[in-house]
């Protein structure tokens, strides 16, 4: 290709990755906050109970609540940890302003095998 014919069109799109900071709880309100990278993998884990001892299959913490999504993955590390410190209060709150019902976000996630 020569200079004249203007650039090149075989550029692959850049991809950005995404990390999500995610709350799963319980039916008796039980929370676990977590950051991944596959929020429907990492939600289809704990469905599963694909890590039986886990804090989560132990206490049937199995409904997606809550998430957020972050482009970098330091501030998704940084969000985490700042939730996780907070008192049950504060995360209810955060929770309660997104999706008072407590519905299972998940649910809305078609054909990807997670509510079967």
């Amino acid at each position: 290709m020569t200079s004249e014919e203007g650039p090149r069109n075989d550029r692959k799109a850049v991809v950005m990755k995404q990390y999500y900071v995610y709350m799963m709880a319980s039916y008796n309100q039980v929370l676990y906050i977590g950051m991944t990278s596959d929020l429907q993998r990492r939600v289809y884990q704990h469905k599963t109970k694909a890590h039986p001892d886990s804090f989560a299959a132990r206490y049937n913490v199995n409904r997606l609540v809550y998430f957020e999504t972050f482009n970098d993955v330091q501030d998704a590390i940084t969000r985490e940890k700042q939730i996780k410190a907070w008192r049950r209060e504060k995360k209810l709150a955060l929770l309660e302003t997104e999706n008072p019902h407590w519905k299972d976000l998940s649910l809305e996630w078609e054909g990807e095998g997670l509510n079967e």
